[in-house]
């Protein structure tokens, strides 16, 4: 069943209108008119659904209420969202708040309980507008997530533009005691972030490519990281820190410290217990940096007790062209 609702200028009953339709009928898809649609706060996309709209640049879904809540929070399996725009209220969920602030987060970082896995997702042409705020992420793939694939999605602004973290059960991340959950089979394309902090990382994933990505005026362009606890937490069911390629990333930077960073070595927030992820069968290559560090030391790639990470083709410029070689239509 395809729901056309009607939206107005009053954000509280834009929000009750979508929620309620969101909660209560039978999953199918939801169009979203072209036009700037403020609501009272974000939206939870139960599993099944199907939300679209006419274009990332015609279609806005925008929150105006500063509880960290995402735009967009996929809480369900088998979600499709495209062809949509989101900017997100500002907010400042700080450190260990990843999933929160964002323009469209999928999963949780924190669970109350070992997690249900979120399966299937699919998210095309998004657009997630920070402007100038630096203090959230724009798009979150967190926790008990898998089979995601994301496809020519934009985040202009935020701190880091997409996050892919793993999740624990735990009320924080000083009290986990597992099993931590790993994001994994996630496929990113044409991936494009700009004026954010960060381009993208990984942090304890599997199964994980990353391929086309424009990362320009960042400070950072991405890390892969093992996650504060590594693996320490897993069930026997995951493979942490196997299979993951990265590769034709071009990325513009002027930061502090460097413009990639592959890390190995991980303190867990639990005891301060210093631990390296055992990497298998991962690839960083065909990258191009552009740009130089402001700090007093810095460097174009930081490698640190990754053992198993194999990187060729990168290809480093202090002064290169003020472009990226990126695929037409990015930013």
């Amino acid at each position: 069943m395809t729901h056309r609702p009607a939206l107005g200028a009053d954000p509280l009953a834009n929000h009750q209108t979508l929620q309620t339709l969101l909660d209560t009928a039978p999953p199918g898809k939801l169009e979203l008119p072209a036009g700037q649609h403020v609501l009272a706060d974000g939206l939870r996309v139960p599993g099944g659904w199907t939300l679209t709209g006419v274009s990332s640049a015609e279609t806005w879904l925008v929150t105006e209420a500063r509880t960290g809540h995402p735009v967009l929070h996929v809480l369900g399996s088998d979600v499709a969202i495209s062809d949509l725009g989101l900017r997100p209220a500002p907010s400042d969920p700080g450190e260990h708040g990843g999933d929160r602030g964002t323009g469209l987060t999928v999963g949780e970082y924190l669970y109350r309980s070992e997690p249900e896995w979120i399966d299937g997702v699919d998210v095309r042409r998004v657009h997630v507008d920070h402007r100038s705020l630096r203090t959230a992420n724009g798009v979150g793939v967190m926790g008990a997530v898998r089979d995601v694939s994301l496809h020519d999605v934009t985040v202009t602004g935020g701190y880091t533009g997409l996050a892919v973290h793993w999740g624990a059960a735990g009320a924080d991340v000083s009290s986990i005691t597992g099993p931590t959950v790993h994001p994994n089979r996630l496929t990113v394309t044409g991936l494009r972030v700009r004026d954010a902090i960060e381009g993208f990382y990984l942090s304890s994933v599997h199964d994980v490519r990353v391929t086309g990505a424009c990362l320009r005026d960042v400070e950072m362009g991405f890390r892969l990281l093992p996650g504060d606890n590594t693996d320490r937490f897993v069930s026997s069911s995951e493979d942490v820190g196997a299979r993951i390629e990265v590769s034709d990333v071009c990325v513009r930077w002027s930061g502090p410290r460097y413009a990639v960073r592959v890390a190995g070595w991980g303190r867990s927030e639990v005891d301060g217990v210093v631990s390296v992820l055992a990497y298998r069968d991962v690839t960083v290559r065909d990258c191009r940096l552009i740009g130089s560090g402001t700090g007093d030391s810095w460097s174009p790639v930081l490698f640190e007790q990754a053992a198993g990470v194999e990187m060729s083709g990168i290809e480093v410029s202090t002064t290169g062209p003020a472009e990226c070689r990126c695929p037409l239509g990015h930013p």
